[in-house]
């Protein structure tokens, strides 16, 4: 579950070749002529092709689901690549794993249960677990709700006592008496607060901690409180079988078919399978949200709250917001074994984009560069 990208960072820093960009740029200047009625962010389906051909390998079975959403609200999908499933071709519909991206889901939930009265953003996360379970602390400071959402509990990407059985599927049987003797053990070496540091572990934690305080699992919490109210019916994570006829496989560098991840316990930080479809939904839900506590959860989710040692990136409550070229980019990524997903929108445009690819080759490049495309697709 990769949450961070470097060469979509290096590159909004630097300039376009122009010859390079000429073409490309040229054709999106076209739509500066139409009537301001007719006038698009995203270049057409056949152009957007273009851009993310190269980044599919022929004869993997392997492809890319893009969806965009205009201004206007208009949604469109692009397809590139193979049949994802035998017999089924490639659609808006194609369930693929989306990895991190699911930790947006846990800081709205957070936000969300805070608008409730259930918890409080600066609540201890041990007030939330068994009474049996120590938590770290330092310096006379717990590790709050809020900590966790921002990624700067302390907590380290991923707990040191995963032994996987399976590396194919390392989080399987990682149970949640294993949290609980990791979270004893653990010494933080840094103040709690004191700095941004990607932890899978502490979306996890918070995740599990959210559900225990719901008494619910956390796929039906997240059902209950985003997906059934954003009419997402194909976003889940235990399949069935239906969900699972459109799951298309995952693949690794090499074009091998790879196996499925479970994060049974750490379910928060990135186990979500979802479709175009499905994700466009939350797209626009994140764009213009809903008048309820949901949509005002939403909204604070986009707060920044959490500066990073990039002075262009900030940190919400999971989501990520990227100064580039005068715009404010609010993003997540996500990648597991066999898959790579990314959801990126300029709320001030009221436009944004999911990119959902069963290769683990990233896609956040592509994704940020048809969003502002003064960022450059870098060379492949």
């Amino acid at each position: 579950m990769r949450g961070m990208w470097s060469i979509a960072m290096r590159a909004v820093r630097s300039t376009p070749h122009p010859a390079r960009w000429a073409g490309l740029f040229a054709s999106l200047a076209l739509a500066t002529t139409l009537p301001l009625a007719a006038q698009t962010h995203f270049p057409a389906d056949s152009l957007v092709r273009e851009i993310v051909r190269p980044h599919v390998a022929p004869g993997e079975g392997v492809g890319i689901v893009v969806g965009l959403i205009e201004a206007d609200g208009t949604r469109r999908f692009i397809t590139v690549g193979e049949p994802a499933v035998e017999g089924r071709a490639l659609d808006a519909n194609t369930v693929f794993e989306i990895g991190s991206i699911t930790k947006t889901f846990t800081g709205i939930l957070l936000a969300e249960m805070a608008e409730r009265g259930e918890v409080r953003l600066n609540e201890p996360v041990a007030a939330l677990l068994p009474d049996s379970v120590r938590t770290p602390s330092r310096a006379g400071r717990e590790i709050t709700l809020l900590d966790l959402a921002t990624q700067s509990s302390g907590l380290p990407r991923l707990p040191t006592n995963m032994r996987p059985a399976n590396v194919g599927n390392p989080y399987a049987d990682y149970g949640v008496d294993m949290l609980y003797a990791f979270l004893a053990e653990y010494e933080l070496t840094r103040d709690v607060g004191e700095m941004y540091e990607y932890s899978n572990l502490g979306v996890g934690l918070l995740g599990h901690a959210l559900a225990l305080r719901a008494d619910t699992s956390y796929e039906a919490l997240v059902r209950a409180r985003i997906l059934e109210p954003l009419g997402m019916a194909s976003t889940a994570i235990v399949l069935d079988d239906a969900l699972r006829s459109r799951l298309a496989p995952g693949h690794n560098a090499l074009g091998q078919v790879v196996p499925n991840w479970d994060l049974p316990t750490i379910a928060g930080a990135g186990a979500l399978r979802s479709t175009a479809t499905d994700m466009l939904a939350y797209l626009a839900a994140n764009l213009d949200p809903p008048d309820s506590a949901l949509g005002r959860a939403i909204h604070r989710s986009h707060e920044p709250r959490v500066a990073t040692d990039n002075p262009d990136l900030r940190v919400g409550l999971a989501w990520h917001m990227l100064s580039a070229f005068d715009r404010t980019i609010v993003w997540h990524n996500g990648g597991t074994g066999g898959y790579r997903s990314m959801l990126a929108f300029d709320g001030d445009r009221g436009i944004g984009v999911v990119m959902l690819t069963n290769s683990n080759r990233g896609v956040d490049d592509i994704a940020l560069h048809l969003l502002e495309p003064r960022i450059p697709l870098p060379t492949r």
